[in-house]
């Protein structure tokens, strides 16, 4: 016998309930957002991200297959949908950041520095493209497990998550309000790693694995740096954080730096010089010159014997040999 689960009847809901929790948003402005004529979606600026994965990558993701002659047609039809929703979006943005100042403030020039902005976006497309192909390159070569760059692509959490960050950071570069941070926290649920998108980054780029890497707004990488998971490039807390606001916070990673898993590595004075290798674990919060590998003293591992486990024996058992005796050492 099936039991047919009953239908919520709304009007069982108490009214004071309802009051009470009306009343809570007028108490704190912090957590709502009512009467708002400007806000930016998060729902559509993702859809732009996807829609912009789709330009910049043909053929990868796409539902239907892509040919030489058709592909004419895709490029204006996404240049389209994605010129119109970003507009939008980067109008709302501006809007919505004025309103905050001051709400009477006068809206009428959003339009014009949306049309702007978006157009200005949309040409950096071509050089995107190139800059994230040299990404694509680093994971192939960075990775021997790697069959090809079309695998890079398709799999990558790294390559995803930088991806995106080319994108916010575009937009972060144009002072555009909330949209790079909703494109960077996004990149961060679906890969794992956090990257503000203030955060300068050079080409052929690599994160391998990259679960819990953490890359601050004011960070500067150079080209060819390889960071793997757990990698911190962090700032050192302020006891005033609003005196910090606009500082450089973040390290400096020259070119050609490799930082292996665990490594933690702050402040805005840090500078990591080019083709430094930092091993795992370190923590580092000071410059380290060109060409030096840094590691951590790690303690001596040692083995113990265990004790063999006490038993019943029964007369039936035959005698069993001494074992060896219990002793400490290192290797």
């Amino acid at each position: 016998m099936t039991i047919e689960p009953q239908q919520s009847d709304f009007r069982d809901v108490p009214n004071d309930l309802v009051d009470t929790i009306v009343r809570s948003y007028d108490a704190d402005g912090r957590t709502e957002h009512l009467d708002a004529i400007f806000l930016p979606s998060r729902a559509e600026t993702i859809k732009i991200i996807e829609w912009l994965r789709h330009l910049i990558f043909p053929g990868f993701f796409d539902e239907q297959r892509l040919t030489s002659n058709t592909i004419d047609d895709h490029v204006r039809r996404l240049l389209v949908q994605i010129q119109q929703k970003l507009f939008e979006q980067i109008n709302h943005a501006l809007c919505y950041q004025r309103n905050q100042v001051n709400q009477k403030a006068a809206t009428d020039g959003c339009g014009e520095q949306a049309e702007q902005i978006t157009q200005a976006f949309l040409a950096q497309i071509p050089r995107l493209r190139k800059l994230l192909a040299t990404d694509v390159q680093a994971a192939y070569d960075g990775d021997p497990a790697a069959v090809n760059t079309d695998e890079a692509i398709f799999c990558y959490p790294g390559l995803d998550a930088i991806f995106i960050h080319r994108i916010a950071h575009e937009l972060y570069q144009r002072k555009v309000p909330l949209l790079p941070r909703i494109m960077g926290e996004y990149a961060h649920n679906e890969t794992g790693i956090d990257i503000h998108p203030g955060a300068q980054i050079g080409e052929s780029f690599f994160i391998d694995h990259g679960t819990g890497v953490v890359i601050g707004e004011t960070t500067k990488i150079g080209n060819h740096v390889q960071i793997y998971q757990g990698v911190t490039l962090g700032a050192l807390a302020p006891k005033d954080g609003n005196a910090w606001r606009g500082r450089k916070r973040h390290p400096t990673i020259e070119d050609e730096v490799v930082l292996y898993p665990g490594a933690t590595i702050l402040g805005g004075d840090t500078v990591i010089g080019k083709r430094c290798v930092v091993n795992g674990s370190v923590f580092l919060t000071h410059s380290v010159a060109p060409g030096h590998t840094v590691r951590i003293q790690h303690p001596e591992p040692q083995l113990r014997v265990r004790r063999p486990e006490p038993r019943t024996e029964s007369p039936s058992d035959p005698p069993r040999s001494p074992g060896p005796p219990s002793s400490d050492f290192q290797i």
